[in-house]
């Protein structure tokens, strides 16, 4: 099956300008990579976009430790089949050097300590822009993300001060020690992501398609079985045929059952589903601005 939309076409083009704008306005920037669609879409539209060059950013994962090992397999071959340079971030470097608390209880998990650890490594690496994959139709608070958005000396967001982008016009002047995240494929849906993803024929974890695994349910989730969540006494392990929408951490991803085993099956559930991608995920379900609280602080 094929997808020949012409809005696929001017999004493809939009990002394709965006990358080449953050190449030529940015010193050092580097690309954040968690092994998702929406970061293998970057990766691609990256490779397009500088084609027959290599693509002229670093890779910066941020590994919680808790992460599905399928997503980490395929980080690894992806990046090798591109030629490109994967820094790797650690959580779990940071809690042994005891700069960060480990999360304890049933719902403990390490997606909030991902914030302190991109900060040091952006930091560190110096990094002047930070390429995300974020996507306005995810949630409400990547929804008033702009393409160029500003973080200060602290890295932290604030969504009231943003500059106006006009007639593709983007303003990267900033102070010494200050950067920009910036979002390539805020214009994306989900179902635009996948259709794509389908025309263009890119591999993608096996996570994405229907696969028996153990699970559990909890609060109207269901979570993999997994070494690195604490059930409790009552959550009773069983296999269902699910997938993954969206991919994180082990402990905050929630699955959905679905029979969808190919990209197709994919494009025809996102058409009709009446549940955004995100319902899934628990780092969401914290507080009702769990995700805008975490991003004035610096999360991605």
């Amino acid at each position: 099956m094929t997808y020949q939309l012409n809005h696929l076409k001017e999004l493809e083009s939009e990002s394709i300008f965006v990358l080449r704008e953050v190449a030529a306005k940015f010193e050092n920037p580097v690309l954040l990579f968690s092994g998702g669609k929406d970061s293998i879409l970057m990766a691609h539209l990256a490779m397009k976009a500088f084609h027959p060059a290599r693509i002229p950013f670093v890779f910066l994962h941020v590994d919680t430790g808790h992460n599905f090992p399928e997503t980490l397999t395929y980080r690894d071959e992806l990046v090798e089949k591109l030629g490109v340079r994967l820094i790797v971030a650690s959580v779990q470097e940071a809690i042994d050097k005891r700069l960060i608390v480990e999360e304890k209880g049933y719902h403990a998990s390490r997606n909030l300590l991902q914030t302190f650890v991109l900060l040091d490594a952006l930091e560190k690496g110096k990094y002047d822009a930070a390429l995300g994959g974020g996507r306005r139709d995810e949630e409400k608070a990547r929804a008033k993300e702009r393409f160029f958005s500003h973080r200060d000396e602290f890295g932290q967001w604030d969504p009231k001060n943003q500059r106006p982008e006009l007639w593709n016009l983007f303003n990267a002047r900033k102070q010494p020690g200050e950067h920009f995240r910036v979002f390539p494929i805020s214009n994306w849906t989900e179902l635009d992501v996948w259709q794509y993803l389908a025309e263009e024929k890119v591999p993608l974890p096996s996570l994405y398609f229907s696969h028996k695994r153990k699970i559990f349910e909890r609060d109207g989730l269901i979570l993999a079985d997994s070494p690195y969540i604490t059930r409790k006494p009552e959550e009773v392990l069983e296999e269902r045929v699910i997938r993954c929408r969206t991919i994180g951490d082990m402990t905050c991803t929630g699955l959905w059952e679905s029979d969808a085993s190919t990209i197709e099956d994919i494009i025809r559930e996102v058409s009709t589903a009446r549940k955004t991608e995100r319902g899934g995920r628990a780092d969401d379900k914290r507080s009702d601005t769990a995700m805008e609280d975490r991003k004035k602080e610096g999360y991605f």
